[in-house]
């Protein structure tokens, strides 16, 4: 089953982890089959909220939320279930400083 782990730090802490760590874990993860994919991503800062309503799009810079962690990047994970997807998030060098948010992917119904 394939699940998304959402990495959520609080952005004055990135440095604390360096790259080569998480690009490590990664590759771990990968050479075991389990990575499907995944990405560092920018500070919130560099956000772009998009909104459609009435017909009209709506945009606003920045994040939507104020919170004290942002979204700093994700894991696309193919675990047997969510136990081992949640022992996998565990070992993601960011939950030491941050949280990961362990969610099971939704396949879209075509019909």
């Amino acid at each position: 089953m394939k699940y998304a782990c959402l990495v959520y730090l609080d952005e004055t802490l990135r440095e604390t982890v360096p790259d080569r760590e998480c690009k490590a874990f990664g590759d771990g993860l990968r050479a075991r089959g389990c990575l499907l994919g995944g990405e560092a991503l920018r500070p919130s800062h560099t956000a772009t909220v998009v909104r459609v309503r009435n017909g009209g799009v709506a945009l606003t810079d920045g994040p939507f939320a104020e919170t004290k962690e942002q979204l700093a990047g994700f894991y696309l994970i193919d675990a047997t279930d969510l136990n081992e997807a949640i022992q996998i998030a565990a070992r993601i060098p960011p939950a030491r400083v941050g949280s990961i948010e362990v969610r099971p992917v939704r396949e879209l119904d075509a019909g």
